[in-house]
């Protein structure tokens, strides 16, 4: 059992190299290969949560190496909330994408397309674990690599002008990481976190400048990547010009593993008192609130739904941040939380949004009144991701927002909560009007069902069930939070 979680990443990895091969295979169909593949990485994610429940969190070592010679890898009660998380919109996802590709890429390129989502998987599923900053670095590349061709594949020129400028900031925090690490190794001669973690108290008193420094490039570098404002220049036109199964990856996964590793860095090598020494918590709560409130107003501002659905990912994306600025448990219980509540909201967004365009051709918010006449399935599954983004209750987005307001009083900052409020509002003017335009607006047409593929409505319906779900029963997902939170701040 100790060894799934890096059998997820090989599969998921040879699965990536062997796909150009397999799709000159005429009678196979590797979208329905992939899926099976994905099916087994989800099975094999929960058995690793039942056996980390049973058994505890465990290190695995590949090769029988233990630091400092050899990697780590750490499976625990984060590592199994973000392999869960990955692996099950990583399947919805795919089952869209069988449908879908036709319309999105080049005939022939679907094989190619899948040989990407694989690569970047396995990398998401092994930053999840990565506890050394080796480790960390190599996969980040990979990931970064990925989610860039995920965004060229898509046969228009906007899509390669916002996979470049993607890839030029991506490199840039990607230099940022690897000066921090280089910084970190000097002075203290080791790449292993649990080591370094060790090591800095004696350090700092030697090296202070060099140790601040290699934090503050860790966040602005991580941050880049995963758009923390200002740092998210790249991420409207990426998400929204990329084909939609590659938006709800971006949005919905991509972005939350770079936070997971700045995550990581601040509370389990640095640790959360030399954290709490510089002013950087102030900092990223700084940014965090012009973020929510930037992102919100640039929201409200678009007339393309892809696009409006990217900007809101700036805006999530402080949510997650603020809980961890926060640095208290209950604050950073609900930043975990809203990275599994914001991935199935966001994909649901996406991929109902991709479902209007798949069928209609709309993109323009101003073209779907009405819609919900044409499509009422994919309507109300869209209603349920908006009205969870602005935080009714009954959504899991309710939950995340309430749970981050409780860390804000328990950090005795009851001014975020007063931010999340107004940006719930904010929320509400921009995901209400469609939702109300969709259903009470002048129909374009008599009411008809969506006939839709089903393996496209089967995805969006299956995320809105999820997020019903999880809004109504939280207890579990709550509870896993929970522990992943205890794991960071004891």
């Amino acid at each position: 059992m100790t060894h799934l979680p890096i059998i997820v990443v090989a599969l998921y990895l040879a699965t990536a190299f062997a796909l150009p091969l397999l799709g000159r295979v005429k009678k196979l169909h590797t979208g329905y290969f992939s899926l099976c593949i994905a099916t087994a990485g989800l099975v094999m994610s929960l058995l690793t949560l039942f056996y980390v429940a049973r058994e505890g969190t465990f290190s695995y070592f590949p090769g029988d190496w233990p630091p400092p010679v050899g990697i780590e890898l750490s499976v625990d009660w984060v590592t199994v909330l973000m392999h869960l998380t990955i692996n099950l919109i990583g399947l919805l996802v795919l089952f869209y994408c069988i449908e879908d590709l036709s319309s999105e890429v080049r005939p022939g390129h679907e094989t190619w397309y899948y040989t990407l989502f694989f690569l970047l998987m396995a990398s998401l599923n092994a930053l999840a674990m990565a506890f050394d900053m080796f480790t960390v670095f190599v996969f980040t590349e990979i990931c970064t690599l990925a989610a860039c061709a995920l965004v060229a594949i898509k046969p228009k020129a906007l899509c390669v002008e916002a996979a470049f400028k993607y890839l030029i900031l991506s490199t840039l925090g990607s230099g940022m990481l690897l000066l921090g690490t280089s910084l970190v190794y000097m002075v203290t001669g080791h790449l292993n976190m649990g080591l370094i973690g060790q090591l800095l108290p004696q350090a700092i008193d030697l090296y202070p400048l060099n140790i601040l420094i290699a934090l503050g490039l860790f966040i602005i570098g991580l941050g880049i990547k995963s758009a923390l404002f200002p740092l998210h220049t790249w991420l409207p036109d990426a998400h929204s010009s990329a084909p939609t199964p590659s938006s709800a990856l971006l949005s919905g996964l991509v972005v939350k593993l770079f936070i997971i590793v700045v995550g990581r860095i601040i509370f389990q090598v640095f640790g959360s008192e030399l954290f709490l020494m510089i002013p950087i918590p102030e900092v990223i709560l700084l940014f965090a609130t012009f973020g929510i409130f930037a992102g919100s107003l640039m929201a409200i501002a678009q007339t393309d739904i892809k696009r409006m659905l990217a900007y809101s990912s700036v805006a999530q994306v402080c949510y997650i941040y603020m809980g961890m600025a926060l640095v208290s448990q209950t604050g950073i219980q609900g930043g975990l939380l809203h990275v599994f509540n914001h991935a199935v909201m966001k994909s649901l967004l996406f991929l109902a949004a991709g479902a209007f365009i798949y069928k209609t051709g709309i993109r323009k918010i101003e073209d779907l009144v009405g819609i919900g006449y044409r499509m009422p399935l994919t309507m109300a599954a869209f209603s349920v991701g908006a009205l969870s983004m602005v935080g009714i209750p009954g959504f899991s987005g309710f939950i995340s927002k309430l749970t981050l307001a409780f860390g804000a009083l328990e950090a005795e900052s009851p001014f975020f909560v007063v931010v999340i409020i107004i940006s719930s509002l904010l929320n509400a003017v921009y995901y209400l009007p469609i939702v109300l335009r969709g259903f009470f607006g002048r129909p374009a047409t008599e009411f008809q069902w969506d006939k839709l593929p089903l393996l496209i409505i089967a995805p969006v319906l299956a995320l809105a069930v999820i997020n019903i779900f999880f809004g109504i029963f939280p207890g579990s997902l709550q509870e896993l939070a929970r522990l992943a939170a205890e794991t960071w701040l004891p």
